[in-house]
């Protein structure tokens, strides 16, 4: 009896099906009922000695660099999401100096850091092409970076399709596009979701690099409230907040699409 009881609450039910919601329920309330006691311990224990209100009166600046740091989040996922597909399909392209151009840049940008491609980007290409908004210029430093990885992700997915299915929609009559919108893409779209969702949730922690130029986002007004009040760990606690309102959300939506693509092949 006891031993059919633990089964049923704790151990996960074959694989293809989902836990009854109350058991889910319960066994994520356990969890953070022990996160939740292990911190209080830890907490506790210390000689922290905590001044909110001096960090609260700053909470104008803190909401001011939340919502910078979700436009350009956005913004970078968007267009880091299209530069990938038009890589990804350019690396697979039959003209040769397309191919080598596309691999030559995603091995140029997962070979140097983000923070050097920030740097040459805004105080040497934006001075060249006079681009003078640096919110714009962030964007685009990000997305170039996401999208490398972003490619080579997709390229995996595309590649991890048995060639028999492609040979299979050629039989059948479907055209090139067709094979790609009904046979290819959603099964790759498949394999790459949870490596994606990490690239996601990378970008949006990425965005913190771009106080260097001068964006005051989520980071960097976590790093001028603590200098005005000498609060660091009420500063640095409220900042990892601020990223976790906005990467659960993203982590929870490509959880969502992979139980929306999964099926049996």
């Amino acid at each position: 009896m006891a031993r059919h009881l633990f089964k049923r609450l704790f151990l996960a039910p074959p694989r293809g099906a989902t836990p009854e919601p109350a058991v889910a329920a319960a066994n994520i309330a356990l969890v953070f009922l022990g996160c939740g006691g292990c911190a209080a311990v830890i907490l506790l224990r210390s000689d922290l000695q905590w001044d909110w209100t001096a960090v609260g009166g700053y909470w104008r600046l803190f909401a001011e660099g939340w919502w910078t740091t979700l436009g350009v989040s956005a913004g970078a996922l968007a267009l880091s999401i299209l530069l990938s597909a038009l890589v990804a399909t350019a690396q697979r392209s039959i003209f040769l100096p397309l191919r080598y151009c596309a691999m030559g840049y995603v091995g140029l940008v997962r070979g140097t850091p983000l923070l050097a491609q920030i740097y040459i980007l805004f105080y040497v290409v934006a001075d060249v092409v006079k681009l003078e908004n640096r919110t714009l210029s962030g964007i685009l430093a990000l997305s170039f970076f996401s999208a490398a990885y972003l490619a080579e992700m997709i390229r995996a997915g595309i590649d991890s399709v048995g060639r028999s299915q492609l040979e299979s929609a050629i039989a059948i009559g479907l055209t090139r596009f067709q094979t790609y919108r009904h046979v290819i893409l959603p099964q790759a779209i498949r394999f790459t979701l949870p490596s994606m969702a990490g690239q996601f949730v990378s970008l949006i922690k990425d965005s913190s690099l771009l106080s260097i130029i001068g964006i005051n986002e989520m980071t960097q007004s976590a790093r001028n409230v603590a200098s005005y009040t000498f609060s660091n760990l009420e500063s640095y606690l409220l900042l990892a907040a601020g990223y976790l309102l906005l990467t659960i959300p993203v982590s929870l939506w490509t959880k969502h699409l992979e139980n929306r693509f999964r099926y049996e092949t």
